[in-house]
């Protein structure tokens, strides 16, 4: 079994996967902590992993001081050398950007993830920021990159002293009649406007009104309701995309 594992700026994933056959078979999560020490990390991931075997282990991340920490814990206590995405990394992917290296490693894995469905498709990743990349023929052809939901509610409430904190579900109607509808409205609505915009947008740029469409991250469940396009859900798009990218570059490993 492999361990894959996504470090984002809000989040952990982990996903514990078979090379044999591409599934991830256990999803587990934790909370992004850029102050904890290798050997605290570890007490977590042990908590965690207690009943669980691995020997790999396959890291994407956007937060340089967790990689670290996880890339210690991992040699010190599993023994084990993770592949960390990074430049040199085989992903199979072409990257067209001004300065490639700087293509964040999840929306690497999330490009590897979505090809295996299509060949031509815009990828919307719901995390904590919102992302709309576009990836056509194994490349990587841009991206557009907004505050993601939660962020947009922290803003809005601490910018505001009389608009309260909230917890995001979907009003009933879009007019509300109180403060938390009205707000959770303009949140929840708000976004889902700005996701089917951004998707005319880009199938407008690209030419295609039949390009794919699929969707992740942790607010898709709460979005793809209220779209008015034809949407494909993947939880597990970015691990997916690791353990192909993990595959690549072990695989002719003696």
């Amino acid at each position: 079994m492999v361990l894959l594992v996504d470090i984002g700026n809000s989040n952990i994933v982990l996903g514990l996967a078979s090379p044999h056959d591409n599934k991830i078979h256990k999803l587990l999560r934790l909370k992004t902590f850029i102050d904890k020490t290798f050997d605290e990390y570890y007490l977590l991931f042990e908590n965690l992993l207690k009943d669980e075997s691995f020997d790999g282990v396959a890291i994407s991340s956007v937060v340089p001081i967790v990689t670290s920490a996880l890339k210690k814990m991992f040699e010190a206590y599993y023994k084990i050398t993770p592949l960390i995405l990074g430049p040199g990394t085989k992903s199979g992917i072409m990257i067209k950007a001004d300065d490639p290296r700087s293509v964040g490693a999840d929306l690497i894995c999330a490009v590897a993830g979505a090809l295996i469905y299509s060949k031509d498709v815009i990828i919307v990743d719901l995390g904590t920021a919102t992302k709309y990349i576009y990836a056509k023929d194994n490349t990587f052809h841009g991206v557009s990159i907004a505050p993601g939901i939660a962020i947009s509610m922290k803003a809005l409430v601490s910018s505001a002293a009389l608009l309260p904190s909230i917890e995001l579900q979907v009003p009933k109607k879009v007019l509300g009649n109180n403060t938390i509808a009205c707000m959770q409205s303009g949140i929840i609505y708000g976004a889902a406007a700005q996701v089917d915009g951004m998707i005319e947008l880009i199938k407008e740029e690209i030419k295609n009104p039949n390009v794919d469409v699929i969707v992740t991250g942790g607010l898709a469940k709460i979005i793809i309701p209220l779209s008015k396009h034809k949407l494909m859900y993947n939880e597990n798009l970015v691990l997916e995309g690791l353990l192909q990218i993990y595959k690549k570059n072990t695989e002719n490993v003696a």
